[in-house]
């Protein structure tokens, strides 16, 4: 089982890295170029930069991750893909993609877009709080155990 992280815009990434260690999982954050780093990463994390597009980390998580897998992601069109290939899939929120849940997040993405097109305001996201980051380190841990 490895962990790939969609992490350009990803708030959770020390939770990720602090499970993964725990764990002893493999963390790979995948991220454009564009937030290139001469950081060193900490142990047991790997960093795939990836071109500027707007799909390229996407692509490259799907390229890289097989069933069983765990991907954390905010994008539901690489949450779709990824579920289709049988990997878990977590939004940094604390939710977990299912099956059952992703078509409506799709149609909901699909209106929203479409509302925006035609000049309404749509609301964005609220800020991501301490409650927030308990629910994904509690969800991580959970799905981590129960694979």
């Amino acid at each position: 089982m490895n962990i790939y992280v969609d992490a350009d815009a990803c708030p959770v990434k020390e939770i990720i890295i602090e499970a993964g260690n725990h764990f002893e999982i493999p963390v790979t954050l995948v991220k454009s170029i564009s937030h290139y780093s001469n950081e060193d990463a900490p142990s047991g994390v790997r960093t795939v930069y990836v071109d500027t597009g707007s799909d390229a980390a996407d692509f490259r998580i799907m390229q890289l991750a097989v069933a069983g897998d765990i991907i954390v992601t905010q994008d539901y069109g690489l949450a779709a893909l990824a579920l289709s290939k049988g990997c878990q899939v977590l939004h940094h929120k604390g939710f977990l993609f299912t099956h059952e849940n992703i078509d409506g997040l799709l149609q909901n993405r699909y209106v929203s877009a479409q509302a925006r097109k035609a000049g309404k305001r749509t609301k964005g996201p609220k800020p991501m709080g301490k409650e927030d980051r308990m629910q994904f380190r509690s969800l991580l841990y959970k799905v981590i155990q129960n694979t």
